[in-house]
């Protein structure tokens, strides 16, 4: 493994964590928050137009922040995980699932270079070295999933800095977390801090929580009491986490100048159907399709964003870093991809994206698995030729046969093409040696009593 990552320090075109970085020590930088939800479409909220679960917190935040419509990410929790934190598409930097290469820049150590006090706090699965937080630029760290793969929920077990804890007396994974999360808050008030929040919630299996009838302290494993019904009381009690958050800032008297960012990482699971505007959507995980890949994403900043407004413009999971560093006053390394939606919170009309592109491989064991696209609010455009009017057939279930385009189609389908052009040679071949040579994703591992079957 060590001889992996030395090619990939070798190979890579990489930014180093002290590059172009200045700390700066102005008082009204904004302390930054980022939660982002676990299998948790677009739909499921009720300010988009869902209409099958309760997301009060979630609502107000949109109320009286700014609400996009067209965030799209990748359609799998790992390969939106590598775009959030490096601002990089996939193609660059995605070796395979469940790690980041330790030679790529995050926003973690981006913030912390200029002066920001960091915690992260929930789902890692980036890597198990013990110290990968802090190597991402974390000083604090309360993880599921960074050095083994136990229950998540009921009596969950967790690395806190990498020391791994295990909780017997009918503790709750994600209050846990989320109490780590209050913890960084209130320490670290009195200084610009980042917060990144990666929630354990809403990922399978579906089981009761602490507010459901049917919870059972003493459940063990994650094996048990699974079904998709639990789903609503998961997203209630994510909504309630997030109320938390709030909550604590209105207390300690930081809320207006906290920028405090909402999403999901990648579509809704496939086993859920909610009611959206008056229809019925089925989650749509794994797929490159609307439903797989189009995310809420709701931001609030009570100092910038006096009033509820809502955007269309469309957002990539690489967005957010530069998005962060613009508001913190940091320099964005040359090499990130993403585009600073900052000018929009501040009611600007800012530099709106005209296309979003996808490379997407989930698991990376064969040529096979690729997936590449780009797309904007009307057309996609896949690299084997597909083309779909996704105005009209969002889940892409009819191409548009080349003999049907009109010159205005055949005019868009060009525009897109030249969008695939720029990323034909991007892929750096270092990676894929490096995938051959890498260790096998994390498995799984029993707590007390029998084997988790649940897959990420």
């Amino acid at each position: 493994m060590m001889a992996t990552f030395r090619l990939l320090a070798l190979s890579l075109l990489s930014v180093s964590a002290s590059e172009a970085v200045t700390p700066l020590t102005t008082s009204t930088r904004p302390n930054v928050i980022l939660i982002m939800a676990d299998d948790f479409g677009y739909e499921c909220v009720t300010a988009n137009g869902g209409q099958t679960y309760q997301t009060p917190n979630l609502d107000r935040l949109a109320a009286d922040g700014l609400r996009f419509e067209n965030c799209h990410v990748q359609p799998l929790c790992t390969p939106t995980r590598v775009q959030l934190m490096t601002g990089r598409y996939n193609i660059r930097n995605y070796l395979n699932f469940g790690t980041l290469p330790r030679t790529e820049t995050t926003f973690g150590q981006l913030l912390k270079k200029a002066g920001y006090a960091t915690g992260i706090s929930g789902k890692w699965q980036l890597g198990h070295e013990i110290d990968s937080p802090q190597h991402f630029g974390f000083d604090k760290s309360c993880l599921w999933q960074q050095t083994r793969r136990p229950p998540r929920y009921a009596n969950a077990d967790l690395e806190f800095n990498g020391i791994e804890k295990d909780f017997n007396n009918g503790e709750y994974g994600p209050e846990l977390v989320n109490n780590f999360a209050l913890e960084f808050i209130t320490e670290k008030k009195e200084k610009p801090f980042f917060l990144y929040y990666p929630m354990i919630l809403t990922h399978n299996p579906f089981q009761p929580t602490p507010e459901s009838p049917e919870w059972d302290p003493k459940t063990d494993g994650e094996d048990k009491q699974q079904s998709p019904k639990y789903f609503a009381d998961m997203t209630a009690y994510m909504d309630k986490m997030v109320g938390r958050v709030v909550a604590k800032l209105n207390q300690l008297g930081i809320r207006d100048n906290t920028l405090l960012i909402f999403l999901g990482d990648n579509g809704t699971n496939t086993g859920i159907t909610s009611r959206f505007k008056g229809a019925d959507y089925k989650g749509g995980k794994g797929s490159t399709a609307a439903h797989g890949t189009h995310v809420p994403l709701i931001v609030s900043w009570p100092e910038v964003i006096k009033e509820g407004r809502v955007c269309a413009d469309l957002i990539s999971s690489t967005d957010f870093l530069p998005t962060l560093c613009a508001a913190a006053e940091v320099e964005v390394p040359t090499t990130v991809d993403g585009v600073s939606f900052l000018p929009q919170l501040r009611g600007e009309v800012g530099t709106p994206r005209e296309w979003l592109y996808t490379w997407y491989s989930p698991r990376q064991k064969a040529d096979l698995t690729i997936r590449e696209c780009a797309f904007d609010q009307h057309y996609k455009l896949y690299r084997d030729g597909r083309f779909f009017d996704i105005a009209r057939d969002p889940l892409e279930k009819e191409p548009i046969p080349l003999s049907d385009m009109t010159a205005s189609v055949a005019k868009a389908s060009e525009k897109l093409q030249q969008v695939l052009d720029q990323f034909t040679k991007a892929r750096p071949a270092a990676l894929d040696e490096a995938f051959r040579k890498s260790t096998p994703e994390l498995k799984p591992q029993g707590k007390r009593k029998g084997k988790s079957k649940v897959k990420q």
